[in-house]
């Protein structure tokens, strides 16, 4: 008997968000009916522990995918619990009723817990109406006879019909009815999935870790026809089995690395992964991968597609953000979660409880997972840090609980280091200290020639005393987070007054405050000269070699980050540089005898700390001019004045990414 019925009126509704909005990526329909089918073979499975004729001689439970071109069909079967004329009514006609939930409702005790593989039906089957226009279903439930089946078909309008019909076999078979080709050169186009190998990369991509064989028609070449000829013979084109539910005594390293490469199509192999099943409040597995090498869109901070997450073995989405901070982005892997719902987006993803329990837990094993790079494999760390040291920074800007640690982490060029390559860490900083040495020293630069070459780090190298070398964009920005390290606070060597404590000893003090009172007379003459275009001229212990260089007063912002704003087009907050002069300089010794050229030295001065500083100047050519004056013995006013001098006329290239955020 055939009978006509309506869908539920939220079935209707739910209809056209699948079509429409609901899923973005219409290869979810596979993944969903596939979990369905492998949900119906767990719940036999579990019901013939109490029932074992229900598996009716046939104990071997699979999922079989099939394809007719002609007919424009795919079939998805299954051989597991089936669906009775009443059920298929009931569960494919109406929502938030489905049969797995209703079964778990009857359970209890040791029971529920043996059933916690039995995943839940959702709303999947309703997007199969994504890629089809008419989905016929046939099922028989196991225990019924042969007769009794039912066939239930809808073309997702609002309405479908069911009739009795005859199947052999227990299960269930879905039948989609390909949708046309839309017109025109824009349109959706359908005919892709119905090649067989385009099924099977959506299932290696979705359900490769469903613990049941997906079975295909084997295909072999045929010489003669010039192609692929489909077998009689059925093939097993998933794994069988989700490697991170598997215990870790069982998994060798070689399936690790085959898991990352399959992951994340890389072929390189991981430099260390952690495998861990958490259970308490919040219960869920995770295996994440450090990846060798970092992918071309790295800084892309938009970009995510590193953590998978799954819902009881059941794939949710491959770019979970949530799951893991933006400055682990590099991290590859799984999670797989027991609480979460199976229908859970976005939304609910950023709102969750249990979300930001496995984001905090799976933060923490990465960090001990480098931890023990750092600790025990010195080169491999190496190799993490060169490739994703400056997203690791942007951590100890961003995540406040965890800076200690991250801070540890840390690797810098140093002025006691050889070579290109940031080696140095605060604890190996710290241990090298002068006695006496209460601060970290250090100093911040374009590139690591300018950095070394400061004239910043002229005394600190007279005195052995080493000053870390920060040459990365985000440098800056980690500086305004993380300002000391095991209770030493990290001093920028061109910020501020020179204050050396106890590296400083009394005779170099006086001799200090000595020079300071002979050259009063001149510093105000240079002040005047050159007026607005610096906050104050001083004399300075920090230069031994320089005739002059610029600091930042306390509480203004660098030189260095005053060019980076600029050069990624953001507005800088005002600054005037402090002029700093040393007094054993044979240019200040001349400017003391040749008072009446005071205008054009100290401009020429001013020039020389713009330029050693890295910044650019605003008249190069009356720098020339001056110089070349100096060079003849001519008064350097003489040549022409100068507006230069205040780095307010930073670099102007242009860079790619602002320097306020990490990159």
């Amino acid at each position: 008997m055939k009978e006509t019925l309506g869908f539920q009126t939220e079935v209707k509704q739910l209809l056209q968000l699948m079509i429409h909005s609901l899923y973005s990526n219409r290869e979810i329909f596979l993944r969903e009916l596939i979990s369905n089918a492998s949900d119906a073979c767990d719940k036999l499975r579990f019901e013939a522990l109490d029932t074992p004729e229900l598996y009716e001689g046939d104990g071997e439970l699979r999922i079989r995918v099939d394809v007719d071109a002609q007919a424009r069909t795919i079939t998805i079967s299954d051989n597991g619990i089936g669906l009775s004329r009443g059920e298929a009514i009931e569960h494919l006609g109406t929502i938030a009723r489905s049969g797995t939930r209703e079964f778990f409702g009857k359970l209890s005790g040791d029971q529920a817990r043996d059933a916690q593989l039995i995943g839940q039906f959702g709303v999947g089957f309703y997007s199969a109406f994504i890629v089809a226009d008419r989905v016929t279903v046939i099922s028989r439930r196991a225990g019924l006879p042969a007769n009794q089946a039912v066939r239930w078909e809808s073309d997702g309008s609002g309405e479908f019909s069911v009739e009795d019909a005859d199947k052999a076999g227990r299960g269930t078979d879905v039948i989609l009815h390909l949708r046309p080709n839309a017109e025109g050169g824009d349109g959706a186009s359908f005919d892709d999935l119905l090649e067989r190998w385009t099924l099977k990369s959506i299932i290696k991509r979705y359900s490769d870790h469903i613990s049941l064989p997906i079975q295909m028609h084997k295909e072999q070449w045929d010489a003669d026809a010039k192609q692929m000829k489909v077998l009689d013979e059925w093939e097993t084109v998933n794994q069988a089995s989700a490697l991170w539910t598997r215990p870790k005594s069982e998994i060798s390293d070689e399936q690790y690395k085959s898991f990352f490469s399959n992951l994340s199509y890389d072929v390189g192999e991981p430099l260390a992964w952690t495998h861990n099943r958490v259970e308490g409040r919040t219960e869920y597995t995770q295996l994440l991968c450090i990846p060798s090498k970092a992918p071309f869109d790295l800084w892309d901070r938009q970009r995510r597609g590193g953590v998978r997450l799954y819902v009881r073995r059941v794939f949710i989405m491959d770019d979970a953000e949530q799951l893991l901070p933006p400055w682990l982005r590099f991290v590859r892997g799984v999670i797989d979660s027991n609480d979460l719902p199976l229908n859970v987006s976005r939304e609910i993803l950023q709102e969750s409880r249990d979300v930001r329990a496995i984001r905090e837990g799976s933060t923490k094993r990465v960090l001990s997972m480098l931890e023990d790079l750092a600790d025990n494999r010195a080169d491999d760390y190496a190799t993490f840090w060169r490739e994703f040291g400056q997203v690791l920074k942007e951590g100890a800007g961003e995540d406040a609980g965890n800076r200690e640690r991250i801070a540890k982490l840390l690797r810098f060029s140093s002025t006691s280091a050889d070579g290109d390559a940031q080696t140095v860490s605060f604890a190996d900083y710290v241990g090298r200290m002068k006695e006496g040495q209460q601060k970290i020293y250090y100093v911040t630069a374009d590139n690591l020639d300018a950095a070394r070459n400061s004239p910043h780090l002229e005394v600190f190298r007279r005195k052995g005393v080493e000053v870390l070398l920060l040459t990365d964009r985000v440098d800056e920005w980690l500086l305004s987070s993380l300002t000391e390290f095991d209770g030493r606070e990290l001093v920028s060597v061109a910020r501020g007054g020179l204050d050396l404590g106890t590296l400083e000893d009394e005779a170099e003090k006086q001799a200090a405050q000595q020079s300071a009172e002979e050259f009063k007379p001149l510093v105000e003459k240079i002040s005047a000269a050159l007026g607005d275009a610096v906050k104050e001229v001083r004399v300075t212990t920090r230069l031994t070699d320089s005739a002059s260089c610029l600091v930042s007063d306390e509480g203004d912002i660098s030189g260095h980050l005053e060019r980076l704003l600029k050069q990624a087009g953001q507005k800088a907050p005002p600054r005037k540089p402090i002029l700093e002069i040393n007094p054993q300089h044979p240019l200040l010794a001349r400017l003391r005898e040749d008072g009446a050229d005071v205008t054009g030295w100290s401009r020429l001065l001013l020039d020389q700390a713009v330029l050693a500083e890295g910044g650019q100047l605003d008249d190069p050519t009356g720098f020339v001019r001056r110089l070349n004056a100096m060079l003849l013995g001519k008064p350097a006013a003489a040549s022409g004045e100068s507006t230069a001098g205040a780095p307010a006329a930073a670099d102007a290239s242009a860079q790619s990414s602002p320097p306020a955020e990490p990159a």
